[in-house]
Order: structure tokens, then C-alpha cells, then sequence
């Protein structure tokens, strides 16, 4: 088996809900007492959050760098961003390392063409939303037509995500918002809906949804097991 290599912390949130995934999918898939190979560097989210709202986004680029040389030293086959939004900057964790990096939104991508889905909407933070990084690889990849939620939801996710979601708060209200900006996407076409911030399947149930959700923390883990275990 080999050694998975975790940048966590953004938010600790999610990071504890990746270890448990990928502890969970590695029992399932050998039985008896066996859990997964990791290595987790864990930062302090509130750095990352300052920089990313002043638009510093090469002074994470570079924390996440020398976080992900920190696990490929201390001995990890495979690195692992444990956040969607940080891949923005995912192009200074392989340029700083040796070892495989595994991108979120290929895996997603790839469990989307799986399902035979042609056109997908896009939910996390703005950041995500609003920059290219994310839904490049969807569209010139897999060939993925990608919509987005229009401002004002776009805002509300935002507020939903920095002010309750990365603190550990989910609220009845804000899981009501969230279906309903999936059904205004379905509304416009979309099959299925990619929720783009690990904290978000916290909140929204997949079988409360009006349309399929792909559940990036879970896809993700899925892609790194299947690795360690090639």
C-alpha cells in the first residue's frame, strides 16, 4: 500500500472528514483491520482565509508548496489538497514536488463522464466559482458544460461557507438555500451538481437534492485510495 500525503486544514472541517473516507474505503476494500497510509500536514486556516481575501494568492501558493515537499520528505507517495478552492494555486504544489499530485477536479471530472452527464453546475466558494482553475479541466478535459449560480447566489454561498460552514456550523436555513440554488440550476439544464467546497456535502444531503450531487471530498478520497493501492 502506498503512502497518502494530505494538505489539510482549509477546513479542518472537511480534512477530519477525508481521513475517516479514506480509513473507511480502504477497510471496505481489504477487509480485516486494515486502514490507509497517510501523512497529514495541517495548516492554520486563518492565515489561508486572510490571504485569499486580499488576493495574495502566490503566498498560499507558496505555503501549499512547501507543505506538499514537507510530505513527499517525510515519505508520502502521493499528494492530496484536501480543498477545492486552494487548488487555484495547485501549480506551486507540482512544481515544488516529485510525486504524483492528484487534482480534485479531474477526479470529479471523471466520475461526471462516468455518470454520462453533459452539462453540470458548479457550487463553492466564489473563488471557485468565479475563476477558471476549476471548470478549465471540467470543460477542455471531459468536454463538461458548466454553469454557475448568478451573484447574488454566488454571494450567498460565499457567506454560507466563510461565516458558518468552515466553523463548523450547519444550519437548517442555510441547507434550504443551497437546494434551492440546485433546483434554480436544474431549472437551467443542469443534470447534476458539483458541490466545489469539501464543507458543503456536510450540508446538504445527496438525497435531498432535486438533481445528483458529486460529493468532491468523497471523490477525491475514492481517486486517492485507488492510487495507494495500484
Amino acid at each position: 500500500m502506498k503512502t497518502i500525503g494530505m494538505i489539510g486544514g482549509m477546513s479542518w472541517e472537511s480534512s477530519k472528514i477525508y481521513y475517516q473516507y479514506l480509513n473507511e474505503m480502504i477497510r471496505e476494500k481489504l477487509g480485516g483491520s486494515h486502514s490507509a497510509k497517510a501523512i497529514l500536514t495541517s495548516v492554520d486556516f486563518d492565515e489561508i482565509e486572510k490571504h485569499s481575501f486580499s488576493g495574495d494568492w502566490d503566498k498560499i501558493g507558496n505555503l501549499m508548496g512547501t507543505h506538499a515537499k514537507k510530505l513527499e520528505v517525510a515519505g508520502s507517495d502521493v499528494v492530496l489538497l484536501c480543498t477545492n478552492t486552494i487548488h487555484l494555486v495547485s501549480n506551486f504544489i507540482t512544481d515544488a514536488i516529485n510525486i504524483p499530485f492528484l487534482h480534485i477536479a479531474h477526479a470529479t471530472g471523471e466520475a461526471i463522464k462516468a455518470k454520462g452527464m453533459k452539462k453540470v453546475a458548479l457550487l463553492g466558494t466564489k473563488f471557485t466559482m468565479e475563476n477558471d482553475f476549476y471548470t478549465k479541466i471540467l470543460i477542455e478535459n471531459f468536454g463538461l458544460e458548466v454553469i454557475v449560480p448568478d451573484v447574488k447566489d454566488r454571494n450567498t454561498l460565499q457567506s454560507i461557507i466563510y461565516n458558518q460552514l468552515v466553523k463548523g456550523v450547519f444550519t437548517e436555513e442555510s441547507k434550504v438555500q443551497t437546494l434551492d440554488i440546485i433546483k434554480k440550476m436544474a431549472r437551467q439544464g443542469a443534470e447534476g451538481a458539483i458541490l466545489g467546497c469539501t464543507e458543503l456535502p456536510l450540508l446538504v444531503p445527496a438525497n435531498e437534492a432535486i438533481i445528483p450531487t458529486f460529493d468532491t471530498t468523497k471523490i477525491h478520497a475514492q481517486k486517492a485510495v485507488e492510487f495507494a493501492l495500484s
